[in-house]
């Protein structure tokens, strides 16, 4: 029996239309769904609240075998929701496995959360026993984008539920399947207990509901620079905490004594995988002016090979981009870029949404493509002669989220990285990476720091409460 059906899979009753559920590639229906306004956000919000309470008093080992048991479940439903992330948001079988993976993993990382030490004892200066323990925030409001929609919501879901609270959980609603509706029907088949998983597929409206709600103390938002300052501000005036993940312009540094041989795929693989749709995605081409010519040569014959497609009937290597919005703000930015003076060295082309990949030179700090966030497969390529350089060019942008430098003297590069900001650096590799024990995320206008992985998560979702006990009655001068 399938694990999900849109039409049945939205066991709350919601007050917005219901619509069709598009497959980017083709344009065609794939199912309808209910879409949420912000009135569904109160019921929502209510029931989550009255649901976590005892939710929370459970062993922890009651709550961990639900998230093994929904680790267990992406895997055993692996090929229908394989299906769902191909054709709901573009992505090919290979990106779709990587979600799944990572989706699985995130709830065998967050049912170990639940035995983590708690808190600590303290020191005291009264004979009392002083301690700290961490405590359940309540209800965590989640919403998340439609790029990666299995992974960015799951990485707040999971951990959230593990640690004690109720979540409430805003898919786009482009991908509210494969972001939504799949992880409440894997929890419900988990077992987690009625009214703690809340699914509101909508738009912005919804979304200002949720940060305003007062029953949601804390928000976990992925998406846009713009979008999440917009919630961060929100947030602040509720008093609420906002952790959020969000754009990013990362650049990859290419060292003299690179081997080319090796990094094309490398550098390939940073701009086009997904069509460049993920935050991580390598924006910027730093490359030695000894490498340039080369570099983009072999950089410019990879993006021509790549086969660009429906990755439902066809093995390509790059979809669609997810609607005609995105097409036309890639398109923009490609063609704003050539009439500033930027060249082609390969792409700027496509077909409906299927984009070509594409490879710009004659770069420079005001280029449109370089200078922002494209989020599509667009590979500005520039040249530097000195490391200084390099690092002042990786520097100069709003957004801190990833850094790759390849080098064959990885000390060398661990220095470069130094003197760039960013919450993540890799030696060796592009700017696209993720796992379920590591911490992620930005500093500047990619966000407000590492809030997913490990320790982060605990810092995210729970609160530090102070608790003293004596054996006596504490006595005072009046």
């Amino acid at each position: 029996m399938p694990l999900l059906d849109p039409r049945t899979s939205q066991p709350r009753p919601l007050s917005g239309p219901r619509y069709t559920v598009i497959e980017p590639a083709t344009g065609d229906p794939l199912g309808t769904v209910v879409a949420a306004g912000g009135a569904d956000v109160a019921p929502a919000a209510e029931a989550a609240h009255a649901a976590q309470a005892e939710w929370a008093r459970l062993p922890h080992f009651a709550r961990a075998a639900v998230l093994r048991k929904a680790g267990d479940l992406f895997a055993a439903h692996a090929e229908e929701l394989r299906e769902w992330i191909v054709r709901e948001s573009g992505s090919v079988p290979g990106k779709a496995d990587f979600e799944l993976h990572v989706a699985a993993q995130e709830c065998y990382e967050a049912a170990a959360l639940t035995s983590r030490p708690a808190g600590q004892v303290l020191p005291s200066e009264a004979p009392r026993l002083s301690y700290t323990r961490r405590v359940p925030v309540g209800v965590v409001g989640v919403i998340s984008p439609f790029n990666a929609p299995l992974i960015l919501s799951i990485r707040s879901v999971a951990p959230a539920l593990a640690l004690g609270n109720a979540v409430v959980l805003k898919p786009d609603p482009r991908t509210a399947v494969c972001g939504g509706l799949s992880l409440a029907a894997v929890f419900a088949e988990a077992g987690l207990p009625d009214g703690l998983l809340h699914v509101l597929p909508g738009g912005a409206e919804t979304g200002a509901a949720l940060v305003a709600d007062p029953r949601v103390p804390v928000i976990s938002f992925t998406g846009s620079t713009a979008a999440g300052r917009a919630v961060g501000e929100a947030a602040g005036r509720h008093l609420k905490r906002a952790h959020l993940e969000l754009g990013g312009n990362s650049a990859l540094i290419v060292l003299e004594d690179a081997d080319l041989d090796a990094v094309i795929s490398t550098a390939a693989w940073g701009s086009f995988f997904h069509q460049g749709q993920i935050c991580m995605t390598t924006g910027r081409h730093l490359v030695h002016a000894s490498l340039y010519g080369e570099y983009v040569e072999r950089l410019a014959a990879k993006a021509d090979a790549l086969a660009v497609g429906d990755p439902h009937r066809e093995q390509v290597h790059l979809g669609p981009l997810i609607d005609d919005g995105q097409l036309a703000k890639v398109h923009g930015l490609v063609q704003a870029s050539t009439g500033a003076g930027a060249k082609l060295a390969a792409g700027g082309t496509h077909d409906g949404r299927f984009y070509r990949p594409t490879v710009l030179v004659g770069v420079d700090d005001d280029t449109p493509a370089y200078a922002e966030e494209v989020f599509g497969p667009v590979a500005p390529v520039r040249s530097f002669t000195t490391a200084d350089e390099a690092a002042a060019l990786a520097a100069r942008s709003s957004y801190g989220l990833s850094l790759g430098i390849v080098t064959r003297d990885a000390a060398r590069g661990l220095d470069l990285a130094e003197r760039v900001p960013t919450g993540i650096v890799h030696i060796n590799d592009q700017t696209v990476n993720d796992e379920a024990v590591a911490p992620f995320g930005g500093v500047a206008a990619s966000g407000t720091g590492a809030r997913f992985g490990g320790e982060a998560n605990l810092e995210a979702f729970t609160d530090v409460r102070w608790t003293t006990v004596r054996g006596d009655v504490a006595p005072y001068p009046f």
